[in-house]
């Protein structure tokens, strides 16, 4: 049987436990945190709530609904949960753990580093289960608390590694590191975890096993960084960006500012540190200025030229490489209507016309890009120098390729069940075992 299969089966069960008596505490806790890892977190809240209702007096409930907030970005009620929790538990380390994820986020750098204390007094390791025969593959696990975190639970099977998860942010200066192969540095947003990547340059300094996504590497590709270093690459094009005060957009000498900067009109803006289009929007005038900054959040914003990458159909394209062991990997292609184009929000579902495109480029990526394309992917992966990342780009008529990103943040994950996406698997599955293969290549 499968692992969704079984995970399904266990969730079934539990269901019928919790029906039988709502008041099965092991049974709502289990339940409650199977629902939260499959992705059903509203249901695991639910049930979370359930059980915090049949065991008033313990704390584990309200940590797990707790994290769940600071997940959502739901500080202010996560803070009360926790509150509570040690109240009943006062060295209660996953409660102090999410109230230093809260400081971090929030930027009191001072307290969090105390709090980190409480929750992990030798820094915040954390081993997965492993579950196969043999000798495990043993990865220390960089994250940060800040989020930005490479997703990589479909790559690291339970099978094959036995995982270490450590939040830089919590590890003292020289912290006694924890027998491993390898250490795959899993933070990567260079614009929100600039705190989190100097504090894992000074982990892997301390460790002799190979490194995958060294923290240098992974600091030089800041949305900012990337435009100035891609630029300079032939057969690339990249929007100018530039960082600016949000002072500088948000006074009377806001479009001046812009001006200055030669991005042009209309222009995008977005708040560092976000993904999937999250606070990044398109401004066409100038007078559109000051309503747009005023819904972004933070005290400096990133402001790109717009480049009009529609084809001859009017539709938006966002193609996806990953660059793995040197090597690159088609594994999606979205088309939409809107200039902000994301697999998620695209029309695939709904377009054969789309849907067979897409095939033709995971089945033949140099047949569907062309020589000069796939020549300026390699480019700019070799420039990235990262063990795993990824490229979202568009190609141009003449056979460049426009690049929105380049980094290291890029999710690489299994299509669901539907049939539509049969197609899809191969180019997919054959990432996933690069990955596996080039952890394991250097560590046997």
């Amino acid at each position: 049987m499968s692992a969704p299969a079984r995970l399904s089966g266990e969730i079934a069960l539990l269901f019928e436990t919790v029906g039988r008596d709502p008041r099965h505490f092991g049974a709502l806790m289990r339940l409650g945190t199977l629902l939260a890892e499959s992705g059903s977190v509203a249901a695991a809240r639910t049930v979370y709530r359930q059980a915090i209702r049949a065991q008033p007096n313990v704390a584990g409930p309200l940590v797990c609904l707790g994290t769940l907030c600071v997940d959502a970005g739901e500080h202010v009620e996560a803070e009360r949960l926790f509150a509570a929790a040690l109240e009943l538990d006062p060295d209660n380390r996953e409660a102090w753990r999410g109230r230093a994820i809260i400081q971090e986020r929030e930027g009191n750098v001072t307290s969090a580093g105390a709090t980190w204390q409480r929750a992990f007094p030798g820094g915040s390791f954390e081993t997965s289960p492993w579950r196969g025969d043999g000798t495990p593959i043993r990865l220390l696990y960089l994250t940060s608390a800040l989020g930005g975190n490479v997703p990589m639970r479909h790559v690291f099977d339970e099978r094959l590694f036995e995982v270490t998860t450590l939040i830089a942010e919590s590890a003292p200066p020289q912290p006694a590191l924890p027998a491993h192969d390898a250490v795959f540095n899993a933070i990567g947003d260079a614009d929100r975890c600039s705190r989190a990547l100097a504090a894992a340059g000074r982990i892997v300094a301390s460790s002799a096993a190979p490194v995958f996504n060294a923290p240098a590497r992974v600091r030089e590709t800041s949305r900012v960084n990337n435009a100035r270093r891609l630029a300079g690459l032939e057969d690339v094009v990249v929007a100018p960006a530039v960082e600016l005060a949000r002072a500088a957009l948000s006074g009377p000498e806001a479009a001046t500012a812009i001006d200055a900067s030669k991005l042009g009109w209309p222009l995008l803006l977005r708040s560092p540190g976000f993904q999937t289009g999250e606070h990044f929007i398109r401004v066409d005038a100038p007078d559109d200025l000051a309503t747009a900054v005023a819904g972004l959040p933070g005290a400096t914003l990133l402001a790109f030229a717009f480049i009009d990458s529609r084809a001859d159909d009017a539709s938006f394209r966002k193609y996806r490489v990953m660059t793995i062991g040197g090597q690159l990997y088609p594994v999606h292609l979205a088309v939409g209507d809107d200039w902000k184009v994301h697999y998620f929000r695209s029309a695939m579902a709904e377009r054969a016309d789309y849907r067979a495109e897409e095939a033709v480029f995971l089945a033949d990526m140099p047949g569907a890009l062309g020589a000069r394309a796939v020549a300026a992917l390699r480019r700019v992966a070799a420039l990235l120098a990262l063990d795993y990342g990824g490229i979202d780009f568009a190609p141009l008529p003449d056979g460049r390729i426009l690049v929105f990103e380049a980094n290291a943040t890029m999710i690489l994950a299994p299509p669901d069940g539907d049939p539509r996406w049969d197609y899809r698997r191969p180019a997919v599955a054959a990432a996933v075992d690069a990955a596996r293969g080039m952890f394991g290549s250097l560590v046997r």
